[in-house]
């Protein structure tokens, strides 16, 4: 993979745990952002150096997750089971689908990018479920209510 590539997939990784930490305890954007490039990218834990990552996607992908919202998960909740809303699905997933859904509302990546890289997180945090599968079903729903050119 080439190192910008690595780069803006790192930044998708961490902008799924800031987006969780943010709902987690309360804190803002602003704060959980300084915190992550100035503590998480490229630090070493355990002997385990993380990933740098594209901090100005990173940025992008917050502030559009947090300024879009309620766009996101209005769309999220479309692409979901009416008895799973959004505010019921495991925390984590929320992040996951509001840091998707800034991408397909507001990057300019091909959608199956998006899709294939938020899999991948997905395949991280849960390795041995289903979830994977369910963020792939939700994400297709998502980008093809965003941007239903891409798929004519």
């Amino acid at each position: 993979m080439k190192p910008s590539r690595q780069m803006k997939s790192a930044a998708r990784l961490y902008a799924v745990q800031a987006l969780f930490q943010m709902e987690h305890s309360s804190q803002s954007a602003d704060v959980v952002t300084v915190e992550f490039e100035t503590h998480r990218f490229g630090a070493v834990y355990e002997g385990e150096e993380m990933a740098e990552g594209d901090v100005d996607h990173f940025r992008k992908v917050i502030g559009d997750a947090v300024n879009w919202q309620a766009k996101i998960d209005q769309m999220t909740d479309r692409a979901l089971v009416a008895k799973w809303p959004i505010a019921r699905i495991d925390p984590t997933l929320r992040a996951l689908f509001r840091a998707a859904g800034a991408e397909l509302t507001e990057g300019d990546a091909p959608p199956r990018v998006v899709i294939t890289e938020y899999v991948d997180i997905a395949k991280a945090f849960f390795p041995d479920g289903r979830e994977p599968k369910f963020v792939n079903a939700v994400l297709d729903h998502m980008a093809r209510e965003a941007r239903p050119e891409a798929f004519t």
